[in-house]
C-alpha cells in the first residue's frame, strides 16, 4: 500500500470498528439519573422549551437537588425528543455517538500535533491514531456513551479537546481567541470545562517556552501573559454557571468534606490502573469514604499523588517527555474539580471519560520512546506488519470488552444485577436490582433485595417508597402506607439540612392515596409536589386521573392546560383536554398515545394497562400490534402468554412463553410464567 493512503485507510478501519463495537447500544434504554432529566421531565418534550433551558437550571431536572445548569446538554435531549419520543432509544444514542465520533476526529489532530511539537514523522501520525483508537474503544468510556445524561461529560470534553485543536493547529484562532467560543460551550454542558484554563498554561510550559538560560519567573510571566485571557475567560464562566444554579441544587451527598478529599488520592490511583485493566467496571460503586489518614489504602493513593506530581515536573525537563508530562497533567487536572467537590458518590465510572484523553497521550507517546529506544523491541521494530498485528489484538480485546460492556447497559435488570455483583455494599444497587424482580412479578425476591438495600442505607428514601409499592402490590396498605409516610419523613429530615426536597416521595404516596380513593389527601399532596417540581409529568398525569375520576371537568381542564404549557404536543393531556366529562380514561389517554406514537414499547405500555384491566383479549391485540413494529420483543411474547394463562389456554400460553425464552433466555418473568401453564396442563 502506498504510503500516502496507508493513514486513510487505518482512520476509515478505525472508524469501521468503533462502528461495529458500538453497534449494539443503539437500543440500550434510560438508567438511572435518566429518569428525572428525560423520562418525567416535561420541559424537553418540547424543542420551543429550548430558550427556557439557558435561562436557569430548573428546567434540568424533575428534581430540585439536581437542577444543575447544563443547557447545552438539555438542548440536544430536546432535539432527539423531538425525533423519536422517550421510547425510540436511537435518536438519543445516535446523537451521543456522533458527538464521541467527532472528537475521536479532533483529538487525533490535537495528539499528532502534540507529538509533532516533540518528534515530527510519519510514524508519529499512526502513533496518535493508535492512541485515539485506544481512547475511542475503552471499555470505561462505555458508561458515558451508553449512560445517556453523562452526554454532559460527551460534550464539554469533545469542546476541550476542539480548544485545544484550535489554539494548537490554527495561528488565526489563536491571535482572535477564538479557541475560547467551544470553552464557553463546554461550560454549558458541564462546569469542568473550565478546565481548559490550567491545561493551557500547562501546553503554553511545555511546548512555547523554550528552558534555555532563562530564570523560572521570566518563564512564568510569559506563560501568563499568554494564558491570563484565558484563565480569566474560564473563571469568568465557572461563575457564571454557579450564578444561573438555582438554590435547590445540591452538588454532594452527606461526606464529610475531610474525608471525601482523603478518599480522592486513591480514587485517582483507581482510575489509573482501570485505564490499563478495566475489569471491575460498576455503574453504582459501594465505594466509602475513608475515615483515616492511617488507612492503608489512603496511604497508597498519597503515595500514588506523590508520584504522579513529581513524575510530571521531572518528565517535563526533556523535550522527548514533555508529551507524557502533559498528558498526566491533562489527568490531574481533569479529575481536580470532582476532587476537591465533595460529591454524592467519592467515585464514579463516567468521571474517568475526560482525564483519559490526556492519560491516552501520555502511555501511547511512552510506548512509542520504549519501542524506539529499547533493544529487546527491536524485532516489532523490524517487522512492522508484525507490530500491527500486536496493536490489532491488543485493540481488539479492549474492543471485546467494550462490546460485552454495552450488553450490561441494555436494561435495567442487567445492569442493576451487574452492580449487586460488583458493588454488594450499594444500597441503590440493591434497590434497583430488587425493582427489576418487582416490575417482573418476583415479589418475595424484590423483598429480599429491598431489606438488603435498607439494611445498607436505612434513611435512603427511595427504599422506603419502593418498599411502600411492594407492600400495596401484595394487598397490605396499612404496611405501605407506613412505608410512604417512612419515606416522606426522611426525605423532610434531609431537606431540612440541604434545602431540597425529593418529589418522588409526593408522587407515590400520592398516587397510593388515590388508589385507596382519599382524592382530597392525594391532590394535596401532588400540590406540595408541585411547588417542588413543577414538571413533574406523572405527577402532573395522576392530578388528571384524579380530576376525571372525580368528574370534575373545570380542573381537569386547567389541569390538562398547564401539562400542555410545559409538554404542547403530550396526547395524554391533549385526550383529557378534548373528553373532560367522565367518559375517558388513562386507558384511553394510552390508546390515543399509541396511535398517535406507534412504537413496540407504547403498545406494550397499552398491553399491560388492559391486563391490569382485566381485558386480556384486547390485551393480546395490543401485544400483537407491538410484534408488528418489533419482532422479537419478549415482553410482547410473554403478555400474550400472560393472557392466555388467564383464559386457562395451556397450549397457547405455552407457546407464547417459549417464545419470550428464545429471545431472552434468561426472562425470569417468561420462566416463571412457562413453570405455571406445565403444571396446570398436568
Amino acid at each position: 500500500m502506498q504510503q500516502k493512503w496507508k493513514l486513510p485507510f487505518l482512520f476509515v478501519g478505525l472508524f469501521l470498528g468503533v462502528l461495529l463495537t458500538y453497534s449494539n447500544h443503539f437500543h440500550n434504554s434510560f438508567h438511572f439519573d435518566d429518569s428525572h432529566t428525560i423520562v418525567n421531565n416535561a420541559y424537553i418534550r418540547d424543542i420551543h422549551n429550548i430558550p427556557r433551558f439557558f435561562k436557569d437550571g430548573t428546567t434540568f431536572s424533575s428534581l430540585p437537588s439536581n437542577q444543575s445548569y447544563r443547557p447545552l446538554v438539555s438542548t440536544t435531549l430536546a432535539i432527539d425528543y423531538a425525533l423519536g419520543g422517550d421510547k425510540n432509544m436511537f435518536w438519543f444514542h445516535f446523537s451521543t455517538f456522533l458527538l464521541f465520533l467527532l472528537q475521536g476526529v479532533c483529538m487525533f489532530f490535537l495528539i499528532r500535533t502534540v507529538f509533532s511539537l516533540t518528534l515530527p514523522g510519519t510514524s508519529v501520525s499512526v502513533t496518535a491514531l493508535f492512541a485515539t483508537a485506544w481512547y475511542l474503544l475503552h471499555p470505561a468510556n462505555a458508561e458515558t456513551i451508553n449512560y445517556i445524561i453523562s452526554r454532559s461529560d460527551t460534550l464539554s470534553t469533545l469542546f476541550v479537546v476542539i480548544a485545544f485543536m484550535l489554539y494548537a493547529c490554527s495561528p488565526f484562532c489563536r491571535r482572535y481567541f477564538l479557541y475560547l467560543i467551544p470553552v464557553a460551550l463546554g461550560t454549558l454542558a458541564k462546569p469542568t470545562a473550565v478546565m481548559f484554563g490550567p491545561m493551557l498554561a500547562v501546553y503554553v510550559f511545555l511546548f512555547e517556552e523554550s528552558p534555555g538560560d532563562e530564570k523560572l519567573f521570566t518563564r512564568i510571566r510569559h506563560i501568563l501573559i499568554k494564558t491570563t485571557p484565558a484563565l480569566l475567560f474560564c473563571i469568568g464562566c465557572y461563575y457564571f454557571t454557579r450564578i444561573m444554579e438555582p438554590a435547590t441544587w445540591v452538588p454532594g451527598g452527606e461526606t464529610s468534606k475531610l474525608n471525601y478529599l482523603i478518599t480522592q488520592p486513591f480514587v485517582l490511583f483507581r482510575y489509573f490502573y482501570t485505564f490499563f485493566l478495566p475489569v471491575d467496571l460498576s455503574a453504582d460503586t459501594d465505594w466509602k469514604p475513608f475515615t483515616s489518614l492511617l488507612d492503608i489504602k489512603c496511604i497508597i493513593g498519597f503515595i500514588f499523588l506523590l508520584f504522579l506530581l513529581v513524575s510530571i515536573l521531572l518528565l517535563s525537563q526533556k523535550k522527548v517527555w514533555k508529551p507524557v508530562a502533559f498528558g498526566l497533567s491533562w489527568f490531574f487536572l481533569a479529575l481536580l474539580p470532582t476532587s476537591l467537590t465533595p460529591l454524592a458518590e467519592v467515585m464514579n465510572d463516567h468521571r474517568m471519560f475526560f482525564p483519559y484523553v490526556g492519560l491516552v497521550i501520555s502511555v501511547s507517546w511512552t510506548a512509542f520512546i520504549l519501542l524506539r529506544k529499547l533493544p529487546f523491541l527491536a524485532p516489532l521494530r523490524m517487522h512492522k506488519d508484525v507490530l500491527g498485528i500486536v496493536c490489532f489484538l491488543f485493540l481488539g480485546a479492549y474492543a471485546f470488552g467494550t462490546h460485552e460492556r454495552n450488553v450490561v447497559w441494555h436494561d435495567e435488570e442487567r445492569l442493576w444485577k451487574d452492580v449487586t455483583i460488583k458493588s454488594p455494599e450499594n444500597g441503590r444497587g440493591q434497590m434497583n436490582y430488587g425493582l427489576n424482580l418487582m416490575q417482573k412479578g418476583d415479589y418475595a425476591g424484590a423483598e429480599i433485595y429491598f431489606k438488603k438495600g435498607l439494611e445498607l442505607w436505612p434513611y435512603y428514601s427511595y427504599l422506603h417508597i419502593n418498599m411502600g409499592v411492594l407492600k400495596e402490590a401484595q394487598g397490605n396498605p396499612a404496611e405501605a402506607e407506613a412505608y410512604f409516610k417512612k419515606a416522606l419523613a426522611c426525605d423532610q429530615a434531609l431537606a431540612k439540612e440541604k434545602n431540597s426536597a425529593n418529589p418522588e416521595c409526593y408522587f407515590y404516596y400520592a398516587r397510593f392515596l388515590k388508589n385507596q380513593n382519599r382524592f382530597p389527601e392525594a391532590l394535596n399532596l401532588l400540590d406540595q409536589l408541585f411547588r417542588i417540581s413543577p414538571g413533574h409529568l406523572n405527577g402532573r398525569y395522576l392530578q388528571m386521573e384524579i380530576y376525571q375520576q372525580q368528574g370534575q371537568s373545570d380542573k381537569l381542564k386547567a389541569a390538562a392546560q398547564q401539562t400542555l404549557q410545559l409538554s404542547p404536543n403530550d396526547p395524554i393531556a391533549q385526550n383529557y383536554l378534548l373528553h373532560p366529562a367522565g367518559n375517558t380514561s388513562y386507558l384511553d389517554a394510552l390508546i390515543i398515545k399509541a396511535s398517535n406514537q406507534p412504537s413496540p414499547e407504547n403498545y406494550l405500555e397499552l398491553s399491560l394497562a388492559y391486563y391490569n384491566a382485566g381485558k386480556y383479549a384486547l390485551c393480546i391485540t395490543a401485544s400483537q400490534e407491538a410484534l408488528k413494529l418489533k419482532k422479537d420483543f419478549a415482553e410482547a411474547w410473554n403478555n400474550i402468554g400472560a393472557c392466555y394463562g388467564q383464559q386457562e389456554n395451556w397450549e397457547e400460553e405455552i407457546k407464547a412463553c417459549k417464545e419470550a425464552l428464545r429471545i431472552r433466555p434468561d426472562f425470569e418473568l417468561a420462566k416463571n410464567n412457562l413453570n405455571w401453564a406445565l403444571q396446570h396442563k398436568k
